[in-house]
């Protein structure tokens, strides 16, 4: 299967996310990581109101439990940046590795929670809205959100292109490794250094074709008289229901973030 069908696939499915408009999807998914994102540090209760609108949003898009638990696997990133906290972080020591002699200290393992929390929460979210929301409408939800034409544009060469580059770069893998058969009882390919220059060979091969591809694809939209704008046949039209669920989830998170103030 292409790796542009991992999400694409589910587009096709029908649920009320499905069908709601895309922009208010799009501003209900940006309110929300961003009253995820303001979570303070160890704030639980938030964390755990802002978690029960994502398990029914999930819910109500009848995506496979399992599709979604595996692309929040993507804050695994966010786990290695953020593991040095456990031990630089001052606060009361709860562990120590006796090997390196490093404490872990209570204060670096609820900052490194609080940071796997918030980001688990948010690529859940973000992975619900893309696989329920084409492409194309999502462009068009940010411009009409008056976000720079540029921008736009480089996003949507970005989405596109990148899995032409992860194709040809699975196809060129496919090519050495035929190459380099191996002999009964032997390990195919060379030394560690000669698998090194293999893959930088590889990798600059990849980037002379991505630059060359980039300036036919330039020149073949500038003669068709391309100007960076998305164009559509006809404007979606924006569903006031969808619209309402919208600001009130909006106004959910921003309450999650009043009350736990107060």
């Amino acid at each position: 299967m292409a790796v542009s069908g991992l999400l694409e696939r589910y587009h096709a499915r029908h649920s009320a996310i499905h069908r709601a408009a895309p922009r208010a999807k799009l501003i209900a998914a940006l309110a929300y990581i961003f009253a995820i994102t303001f979570t303070r540090e160890g704030d639980w209760t938030a964390l755990a109101l802002l978690a029960l609108p994502v398990v029914a949003v999930v819910v109500a898009s009848r995506l496979p439990l399992l599709l979604v638990l595996r692309r929040a696997l993507l804050t695994l990133p966010f786990l290695l940046v953020a593991l040095p906290l456990l031990f630089t972080r001052p606060g009361e020591t709860i562990a120590e590795l006796p090997v390196l002699g490093w404490t872990v200290s209570d204060e670096g393992a609820v900052a490194v929670v609080t940071i796997l929390a918030k980001s688990w929460l948010s690529v859940i979210v973000a992975v619900v809205l893309m696989a329920t929301t084409e492409a194309p409408a999502l462009l068009r939800s940010l411009r009409a959100l008056r976000l720079p034409r540029l921008l736009v544009a480089s996003i949507e060469f970005a989405y596109r292109y990148l899995f032409v580059v992860t194709d040809e770069a699975t196809r060129m893998l496919q090519a050495r490794s035929s190459r380099s058969a191996a002999i009964d009882g032997r390990r195919s390919g060379g030394s560690v250094r000669w698998r090194a220059r293999v893959a930088g060979n590889l990798v600059g091969t990849l980037f002379v074709r991505s630059i060359e591809r980039s300036e036919r694809v330039h020149a073949a939209m500038l003669a068709r008289g391309y100007d960076g704008e998305p164009r559509q046949l006809a404007a979606p039209a924006l569903d006031r229901a969808a619209l309402v669920v919208a600001v009130l989830m909006v106004l959910y998170g921003c309450a999650v973030q009043v009350g736990v103030r107060l």
